[in-house]
C-alpha cells in the first residue's frame, strides 16, 4: 500500500490535478469560516453590480473632506464618454463639421468635446446619414452640454418648519474622502448577480453543493457498476447474459436523455439536491459495469482464485479478497470520472431548468441558469457567469488529470 501511494504521488499529472482539487476544496471549506455571510443574501436591489468596493454616499458626503490638487476632469470625461461615442464624434466632425482629420484626437477628450461644441449643429447638412443616426447625434449633443463646466455640487436639506430646501453645503470637484473614514462599505470581489447576491460567496457555496452532487452521483454509479460488474464477470452464464443485455440497453439509450426524462417526471417540487444527484448516479453506471466485468473475467480463472475455490471459500470471500483488490485501482479511477461526470450532468440539467429546485442553496449549474435567464452575457455582466465556467473547468480538469495520472501508473501499456 505504501509503495502504491509513493508511486501515485510521484506522478506529475496526479500531483498537479490533486493540488488543484485540494486547493478548491480547502477554499470552499475555509472561506465560510473566515467570511460569515449568507451566500444567498440579497444585498443589491436586483441588478448586476460590477466588481469593486461600494461605499455609502451619505457617509461620504457627511464625512471629512480633503482637497487634493488632482486633475479630476479628464478622468470624469473618460468615464462619461465611451470609445464608440468618441469615434462617432470624430466621424461627424470630419464629414460634416469641416474639421481636418489630423486635428481630431479621440484620446484628448477635452479637446474633442471643445471641437464638438464649436462645430456641431443639428441643422448642418448631413448627406447620406440615416435619420436614426441624426437622432443619435442629437442625444449625444444633449448629454455633452455643460460637461466641461466645473461647477460645485450643492447639498440641500429640507427645512422642518417651512418644508423648503435650503443649501447646507457645497462639494467641489477636487474634494475627496478617505474610504477608511466611511463606516458603511462593502467589497464585492466578483460583483453581484441579478438578485443582488455576492457572486464570490455564492460561487464557493455553489461549488460545495456541486461537489456534493458529484460525490453522491459518483458513489451511487460506482456501487451499482461495481456490484453488477463483479456479479456478471464472476458468475458468467445466464446471469452474465442478462446483466450484459441490460447494460448494453442502457448504453445504447443516451444517458442524458434518460436523465432529462426522469428529472422531468419527478416534478419540480420534489427535485432536491440529493435526489438530483441520485438520479444522475442511477443513469451513469454502465461504463463502470462494463469496465469491472472485463477485469473480473480476466481474473476469475487465475491460479489464486482457483485455489480459493478448491479450498471451499465462499463466493463473497473470493470476490472480496482475491478479485476486488486487483481491480481497486480501476474502481478508484471510475469513481473519479463519475464525480466529474456528475458535476457536468447537474450543470447541463440546470441549464435546461431541470436541476435542483431550491431557494436555500445554489449549484454551479443554477448560477449559469440564472445568469443566462437574466441575460448576463448580453449586457456585459461577465462576472455573473465567467467565474462559474472557470470553476467547472478547473474541477473537471483536476479530476481528469488525476485519473490520467492513475491510469499511467496502473495501466501496464501506459506505464513509463
Amino acid at each position: 500500500m505504501k509503495n502504491t501511494l509513493r508511486q501515485v504521488f510521484h506522478s506529475p499529472k496526479f500531483v498537479i490535478g490533486f493540488s488543484i482539487f485540494a486547493l478548491i476544496l480547502l477554499t470552499v471549506i475555509i472561506y465560510p469560516l473566515v467570511v460569515i455571510a449568507d451566500p444567498l443574501e440579497m444585498v443589491g436591489n436586483g441588478n448586476f453590480f460590477k466588481p469593486g468596493t461600494y461605499v455609502s454616499v451619505k457617509d461620504a458626503v457627511e464625512g471629512t473632506h480633503y482637497t487634493l490638487n488632482i486633475d479630476v476632469q479628464s478622468g470624469s470625461l473618460d468615464n462619461k464618454i465611451s470609445a464608440d461615442d468618441k469615434n462617432d464624434m470624430k466621424d461627424w466632425l470630419v464629414k460634416y463639421g469641416g474639421v481636418a482629420e489630423a486635428d481630431v484626437d479621440v484620446n484628448d477628450v477635452e479637446s474633442l468635446i471643445s471641437l464638438w461644441e464649436t462645430h456641431y449643429s443639428p441643422d448642418a447638412e448631413q448627406k447620406g446619414i440615416l435619420a436614426s443616426k441624426k437622432k443619435y447625434y442629437v442625444r449625444l449633443n444633449n448629454n455633452l452640454k455643460g460637461i466641461l463646466e466645473d461647477n460645485d455640487l450643492i447639498i440641500a436639506r429640507e427645512n422642518s418648519e417651512t418644508g423648503e430646501l435650503e443649501q447646507a453645503s457645497t462639494i467641489a470637484s477636487k474634494e475627496f474622502v478617505n474610504t477608511k473614514d466611511v463606516a458603511n462599505r462593502r467589497t464585492f470581489i466578483l460583483g453581484t448577480d441579478n438578485f443582488g447576491r455576492d457572486v464570490l460567496t455564492e460561487l464557493l457555496d455553489a461549488t460545495k453543493t456541486s461537489l456534493r452532487v458529484g460525490l453522491i452521483a459518483g458513489v451511487v454509479a460506482t456501487l451499482i457498476g461495481l456490484f453488477l460488474g463483479l456479479l456478471s464477470g464472476y458468475l458468467g452464464g445466464l446471469v452474465d447474459n442478462i446483466i450484459t443485455f441490460v447494460t448494453n440497453l442502457f448504453t445504447v439509450i443516451p444517458s442524458f436523455i434518460l436523465l432529462i426524462l426522469i428529472s422531468y417526471s419527478v416534478g419540480q417540487a420534489a427535485r432536491g439536491v440529493n435526489l438530483v444527484a441520485t438520479i444522475i448516479g442511477l443513469t451513469s453506471w454502465t461504463w463502470t459495469t462494463r469496465s469491472v466485468r472485463s477485469q473480473v473475467i480476466s481474473l476469475r480463472n487465475r491460479d489464486h482464485v482457483n485455489l480459493s475455490k478448491l479450498s471451499g471459500h465462499s463466493m463473497m470471500r473470493i470476490v472480496l479478497t482475491d478479485i476486488l483488490p486487483y481491480i481497486a485501482s480501476y474502481v478508484v479511477m471510475a469513481f473519479i470520472l463519475q464525480i466529474s461526470s456528475g458535476i457536468l450532468a447537474e450543470a447541463q440539467l440546470s441549464m435546461l431548468g431541470l436541476g435542483p429546485s431550491t431557494s436555500t442553496t445554489a449549484t454551479l449549474g443554477l448560477m449559469m441558469n440564472w445568469a443566462n435567464l437574466y441575460a448576463a452575457p448580453l449586457n456585459g455582466s461577465w462576472w455573473a457567469y465567467f467565474p462559474v465556467v472557470i470553476m467547472i473547468a478547473l474541477i473537471s480538469f483536476s479530476l481528469n488529470l488525476m485519473n490520467t495520472g492513475l491510469d499511467q501508473i496502473f495501466n501496464p501499456q501506459l506505464r513509463d
